[in-house]
Order: structure tokens, then C-alpha cells, then sequence
């Protein structure tokens, strides 16, 4: 069997990489990155170190690489031969491998005429359905049902820390023992995708939400509260006996959230946050702050980790999150000078105030509760330091 995977980072291959390697794939990875292309074209393989007490390790084999930047006809070729394709390029290159992946596609349709699977393994809400929409706004109408016909894009949320790093071994990455892998099965065209790990649901909004809301929400929350105390990694955050504190509150509102929204067992829910604070607390990951706390516009959108589920709580219980306000406005505080997207938000504050910023990125009215909680919660870490 074969696999095409967009994305040679640490998340390609010590996630989604290993888990297609462990279920019989041969793998090619698509990349700009001539030197990791040319590292795994030359050696073949890598090796996966789990960040646990063992440090158990891994041989991930039968991998190659494409750079999709001078070899183009190459990844077309690929595409025609898959059997499924998978991307972590985050989801801001998306729209960058959606004209590549089109044209495969078409070339694959006179040339094949199997069926295919594809899954966007992106931390975002419909990263596959996201994926469709722009390789179909290249499309007549019908080539939109051809491929409607052939090519399915399967939803999924997915989940491993994998920090950035390092090693003397270019190819080399560790990652944390905990993963999981959902996919939405209901748009599958032909056979189920043979990966192991994965788990196949037909409602894929709970386990998006309780994912977002509650691993990407807290470690976005401890990157910011971290980085206003100048801590440096996470897990150092977590030793913080008042951002800890903090965090464990925010999933506390999230949680209340959660188990109203989706009927969620309360103390099922509490150990799957004790879960969660203990892989942010796994002294073995070195995961800074300002990684976790990059793209920040990203992370205070509407429809994302921070504002999202505040606004569903305010809608559901008519009251603000507290601790989760908090962590939006600490959010608004990350001057990281570093990332760009913290940088056009602080710019935006100076030039416009925070009012104007918290509506621009929040796309929040000014009118509403939380809006006018943010804004007092932000005026505060202004004058109180952590």
C-alpha cells in the first residue's frame, strides 16, 4: 500500500509518519525542505523517540521524499498511485498544496479511477472539508462531480504534543507516548482506510470540541499566562502553583461547557483533564512557550480554542468563564516580538486600542459581557504581573 503525505515536519513524521509505517504503508513524504527531502531519500528511514521514563525508540523504514517545489511531476505521479493521502502542513498551507493536489487528482481520474481517501491531520475544525473547498474552487461542475464520486475528504481531529526541537539526527523526533487519531467515516469513498490507530466515528463534532476546548485550550492558556510570568516551557508553567491554578480553572469552565453541551460524564471528564494536565506536566517534553503561543490570530478567532467556547458558555449559562476571559486576555498580552501575528495584534492595540483589537480578531461586540470582561481582565494584567 501506498501513502502520499503532505508535510515532512516532526508532526508528519512522528505522528502520522509512524502510524502509517506501522500499518503497512510505504510513505512519501511531500516537502519544500530540501534538506530533510534529501535526508530521508538518502537514508530511508528515521527514528521516533517516545518521551517516556524508557525512552523507547522506533525505526519508521519503506519512506521517501518529493520536494514539491522543483519536482512536481513527481508528486502528480504519486497522487495517481496512492492509496491515501494525509497532510500536516498546518492550516495555513492548505490552500498552498490544494492547486498540487487538484491536478494529482484530475491525472488520477483517467489514469486510476480508484477510489481515495484524504485526511487533513491539522489542528483546526474541518480541516478536510477546508482542504475540498479549495481544490474545488479550481473545478467546473463537472469535475466537481467526478470528484465528488471518487475522492473522499475525511474530517479529523488529532492529537499528540510534539515540540519543537533539535537533534543531532536531522531526521530524528520525539514525541509524547499519548496520541489519537479520529476521523469522520461518514464521507469515506470506497474502502475504509487500513490505518491502524485511528479511530472511525460518525459524529466527529464531540471529540473536535473536547479536543479543542480542552488540550488546545489549556496549553494556548498556560502558553500565555506562561509567557506573561517569563516562564519557559509548559511544563515549567505547570510547576507555577497560580498558572496552574489558572489552567486547571479554564478547563474547569470549558469542562462545565462540555458536559452540559454533549452529556459528558462530570468525573469521566475530570480524569480526562488530570490527563491532560499531566501530559502538559511531562518533564521529558521541552515544549517553550512561545511555540506553543505562536499564531495567536489563529488562536483568538471566533471559531477557535479561546473565544469559541467562551462565547458558547455565555450563550448556554448567561454568565462569563472567568478564568477562560482571563486566558483571552493574556492571549491579547502575548508581545512575542518574534511571531508576526502577535505583532500586527499589538500594533493593532497601539495604533487602535484594545477595544478595536479585541473586535477585529475576536469578531466579539462591543456590547456583550465578555467583550467588556476581556477588556477589564486585559487592563488588569496590564498593571498586575503574575
Amino acid at each position: 500500500m501506498k501513502a502520499v503525505h503532505f508535510g515532512a515536519g516532526n508532526i508528519g513524521r512522528g505522528f502520522i509518519g509512524s502510524l502509517l509505517f506501522q500499518s503497512g504503508f510505504e510513505t512519501c513524504f511531500i516537502d519544500v525542505n530540501n534538506e530533510i527531502v534529501e535526508a530521508l531519500n538518502k537514508n530511508k528511514q528515521y527514528t521516533v523517540k517516545l518521551a517516556n521514563p524508557t525512552h523507547d525508540e522506533m525505526i519508521v523504514s519503506n519512506v521517501y521524499a518529493i520536494n514539491s517545489a522543483n519536482n512536481q511531476e513527481a508528486v502528480l505521479k504519486a497522487i495517481v498511485n496512492a492509496d491515501i493521502v494525509t497532510t500536516a502542513v498546518g492550516p495555513n498551507i492548505l490552500p498552498y498544496i490544494a492547486g498540487l493536489l487538484k491536478d494529482g487528482l484530475k491525472r488520477r481520474l483517467g489514469e486510476n479511477g480508484k477510489p481515495l481517501n484524504i485526511i487533513a491531520c491539522e489542528n483546526m475544525i474541518g480541516g478536510s472539508t477546508f482542504l475540498k473547498e479549495k481544490v474545488y474552487e479550481k473545478l467546473g461542475e463537472v469535475e466537481k462531480d467526478h470528484f465528488s464520486a471518487s475522492y473522499g475528504f475525511l474530517d479529523a481531529a488529532v492529537d499528540r504534543i510534539v515540540p519543537n526541537q533539535v537533534n543531532e539526527d536531522l531526521l530524528m523526533v520525539t514525541v509524547e507516548p499519548f496520541y489519537e487519531w479520529v476521523v469522520d467515516e461518514t464521507n469515506i469513498v470506497g474502502e475504509k482506510p487500513p490505518v491502524k490507530g485511528i479511530i472511525f466515528v460518525d459524529d466527529l463534532t464531540p471529540f473536535i470540541e473536547l479536543k479543542l476546548f480542552t488540550v488546545n485550550t489549556g496549553h494556548a492558556v498556560a502558553a500565555y499566562f506562561g509567557y506573561l510570568a517569563g516562564v519557559q516551557t509548559i511544563a515549567e508553567v505547570l510547576e507555577h502553583k497560580q498558572i496552574r491554578s489558572f489552567v486547571e480553572e479554564t478547563l474547569q469552565d470549558t469542562g462545565k461547557l462540555l458536559i452540559a453541551k454533549y452529556h459528558f460524564d462530570k468525573k469521566t471528564h475530570e480524569d480526562y483533564i488530570e490527563k491532560i494536565i499531566g501530559r502538559f506536566s511531562n518533564p521529558l517534553i521541552h515544549d517553550e512557550v512561545t511555540r506553543v503561543g505562536r499564531s495567536p490570530i489563529r488562536k483568538l478567532g471566533a471559531n477557535d480554542r479561546l473565544v469559541s467556547p467562551a462565547r458558547q458558555y455565555a450563550e448556554l449559562f448567561g454568565e462569563t468563564p472567568t478564568y477562560l476571559i482571563k486566558g483571552i486576555a493574556a492571549a491579547f498580552n502575548f508581545d512575542y516580538e518574534v511571531d508576526a501575528e502577535a505583532m500586527q495584534i499589538q500594533e493593532t492595540i497601539k495604533l487602535n486600542g484594545i477595544e478595536a483589537a479585541i473586535e477585529k480578531y475576536t469578531q466579539l461586540k462591543q456590547e456583550s459581557m465578555i467583550f467588556k470582561e476581556i477588556v477589564k481582565q486585559y487592563e488588569d494584567l496590564q498593571i498586575n504581573s503574575l
